[in-house]
């Protein structure tokens, strides 16, 4: 059951888990690859490219006569074997975008986030007269001081997408110098960023609104 706490570190309740993570998620470790594998092509640029001999400006004009010489018999300067040559088999512009339904993205973040809670790796926080307007205050109710925050595992924080004008900048304004700790909201929110933090830090409306979305997509 995940905590509830206040902006000083202070516990207030605990929350029950939404039926949606607590299921056995043992077989879904091949959705969460498939999706972290998506995530992280997507994100490619795929604009490396090189010059096919064709490409390449000069060696109209053949280096040497075919016999004679004592030489390899040679076509063009801008040959692949050639310093300066075209490419063979170079890289061109290129999409690297995968594809994957939204049924399996949705069992991939759902069986990330049942990970994290069944190992209680899930804190939600109160925004309730929250002032975290420092990078300091943060880093203390994160890890107990500045200092601490340096070592500690990595952490993730997720606002509710109505919270982004209030809640949602000052958490994305304290916690921007935090070398451990990222910040986003419950939008952007996917299996990569999960999976990637050890500790997962909600706000109460952002635990809210992730349990009425899968609760009710169970539905």
């Amino acid at each position: 059951m995940p905590a509830v706490i206040d902006s000083t570190g202070a516990t207030l309740r605990d929350e029950t888990v939404p039926a949606a993570f607590t299921g056995d998620f043992a077989g879904k470790s091949n959705a969460m690859f498939r999706a972290v594998h998506r995530e992280l092509a997507n994100k490619r640029a795929g604009t490396a490219s090189t010059l096919r001999r064709d490409e390449v400006r000069g060696g109209g004009r053949k280096p040497w006569k075919q016999k004679g010489t004592g030489r390899a018999r040679q076509g063009s300067i801008r040959s692949p074997q050639w310093t300066h040559g075209g490419v063979a088999f170079g890289p061109k512009p290129r999409s690297y975008e995968e594809s994957l339904n939204k049924k399996e993205r949705r069992v991939a973040l759902q069986a990330a986030l049942g990970d994290r809670f069944r190992n209680d790796c899930v804190t939600l926080l109160a925004t309730e007269n929250l002032n975290l307007e420092k990078t300091r205050d943060l880093a203390a109710l994160l890890f107990g001081s500045a200092t601490a925050a340096k070592h500690r595992e990595p952490t993730l924080v997720v606002y509710a997408a109505d919270e982004r004008d209030g809640v949602g900048r000052q958490l994305e304004r304290s916690g921007r110098n935090l070398q451990r700790v990222s910040v986003t909201h419950l939008g952007a929110l996917d299996v990569k960023d999960v999976l990637g933090h050890s500790r997962l830090l909600l706000t109460v409306a952002a635990f809210g609104a992730l349990g009425n979305a899968f609760t009710k997509e169970s539905a």
